[in-house]
C-alpha cells in the first residue's frame, strides 16, 4: 500500500492506494497517523478511494488509529470508501466508531464540524447507547 499526505489548509488528507493486508501496511499507516499527530495535526481525512480491499488485520490498525487520533483530540474522517470496504467495516460492527464521508469535500466539511462541535463517533455512538437504555438501567 502507498500513503500521499497533502494538506488543504489544516487538515491532513492521507490517500491510501493499493490493499491493505497484514503485514507492514497497518503498522506503517499507524506511524503515519502518529508523526502527523506528533507534528501538530488536529484534523485528518483518511481517503479510501483507491483501496479495493482490507483484510482484518488492516481493520484492526484502521481501529488502532481512530484510538490513537480520539486520544490526541484529532478529528478524524474517512473518505470514499468502496462498497467492499464498507460491508467489511459493517461485518465487524466498526461503522458507528467512524465517520464516514461519500467525497473529499464533504469529508472537509465534517472534520471541521467534529472539531466545532466537539462531537465525534463516540459522543454519536454514547447517545444512541443512552436512548437504548431501559429505566432501570439509568437509575
Amino acid at each position: 500500500m502507498r500513503i500521499e499526505v497533502k494538506f488543504k489548509d489544516d487538515i491532513a488528507v492521507m490517500s491510501l492506494s493499493g490493499k491493505f493486508l497484514a503485514g507492514s501496511d497497518g503498522p506503517f499507516m499507524r506511524q503515519k497517523v502518529k508523526d502527523l499527530i506528533d507534528a501538530g495535526t488536529r484534523k485528518m481525512v483518511i481517503d479510501f478511494s483507491e483501496v479495493p480491499y482490507i483484510d482484518s488485520t488492516g481493520l484492526g490498525f484502521l481501529a488502532g488509529s481512530r484510538v490513537t487520533a480520539q486520544n490526541a483530540g484529532v478529528s478524524l474522517v474517512l473518505a470514499r470508501i468502496n462498497p467492499h470496504v464498507k460491508k467489511i467495516l459493517d461485518g465487524v460492527r466498526l461503522t458507528p466508531f467512524f465517520v464516514l464521508a461519500e467525497d473529499e469535500a464533504s469529508a472537509l466539511s465534517k472534520v471541521n464540524e467534529n472539531v466545532a462541535s466537539g462531537e465525534g463517533p463516540d459522543s454519536a455512538l454514547a447517545k444512541g447507547l443512552k436512548k437504548r437504555r431501559s429505566p432501570a438501567q439509568n437509575g
